[in-house]
């Protein structure tokens, strides 16, 4: 049986593809943050763990168990989980930028650094990193966020490079819009740290919060978490994956606008797409 370390369970993404790959036969190993999402994991018959990227300890210790598990071995491994702190940059106190990465960036690298010694040993491995279009492309009061994943396709695709004929291949998967709760999630972190009442941006914002308090993150424009599977299993089954996996129709119009227009008109274009 192929078995997946998997992070990030609790919803969206990660809960969908939790799922689909138990039901495909897959042993998943899963992670989340809080007890009561575990305990749902686990009733579900998922081998569930705690895991706060935040905390170098609990990185350590869910190897540790994993591979306990296991005898030593791992097929994949699914960087997933995330948060996505919103808010102009000049409005983001440094301590802002800190968490980010220390969620989106150095937890990832933690660890996939502590299972890339396991893959190499046995020849073989997936290692595949849920990044986003807005690791390609910057959007206005996402600056937080599209620096944490503009770092991440950089060190994976490094990555990449360095892990060649070692039969461990790392792909990237750069979702636009999906279903998901990590803007909505994100509220907390926003109101946290961005002073928004007192912000030159404040019409700005309050327009995004209106609509993520009325639910309008859930919009026809989201696609559903299966074609973040679709890639995913490519990613982990195909004999050549691909290093990059852009899904959803406006993730792919966005690499295409970006070929196609001059640098000053795509960012002009942008800047108006809030």
């Amino acid at each position: 049986m192929r078995t997946i370390l998997l992070t990030g369970a609790s919803s969206g993404i990660g809960a969908y593809c939790t799922r689909a790959l138990k039901a495909d036969g897959w042993r998943v190993f899963a992670t989340a943050r809080k007890e009561k999402d575990i305990a749902v994991l686990r009733a579900e018959g998922v081998e569930a763990f705690y895991l706060d990227y935040r905390e170098p300890e609990s990185i350590a210790a869910l190897v540790t168990a994993v591979l306990e598990r296991t005898g030593g071995r791992l097929d994949a491994l699914y960087n997933n989980g995330a948060h996505a702190q919103a808010g102009a940059v000049e409005d983001l106190p440094v301590e802002a930028l800190r968490e980010q990465f220390e969620a989106n960036v150095f937890g990832w690298h933690d660890l996939t650094r502590r299972i890339i010694p396991v893959m190499r040993a046995q020849g073989h491995g997936r290692l595949v990193h849920c990044s986003s279009i807005l690791g390609m492309m910057p959007a206005r009061f996402r600056g937080a966020y599209c620096a944490s994943k503009y770092a991440v396709e950089g060190l994976m695709l490094s990555l990449r490079q360095e892990l060649v004929d070692s039969g461990v291949h790392v792909s990237l998967i750069e979702p636009g819009p999906v279903v998901s709760d990590i803007h909505r999630n994100g509220m907390s972190w926003f109101l946290k740290h961005v002073d928004y009442a007192g912000s030159v941006h404040k019409a700005g914002y309050r327009k995004q919060l209106e609509q993520l308090r009325a639910g309008a993150g859930h919009s026809s424009m989201q696609a559903n978490p299966d074609v973040v599977y679709r890639a995913l299993r490519h990613a982990l089954l195909s004999r050549r994956p691909r290093p990059h996996y852009v899904v959803t129709v406006p993730a792919k119009a966005g690499v295409l606008l970006r070929r196609l227009l001059p640098a000053s008109l795509l960012y002009r274009v942008l800047a108006r797409n809030v």
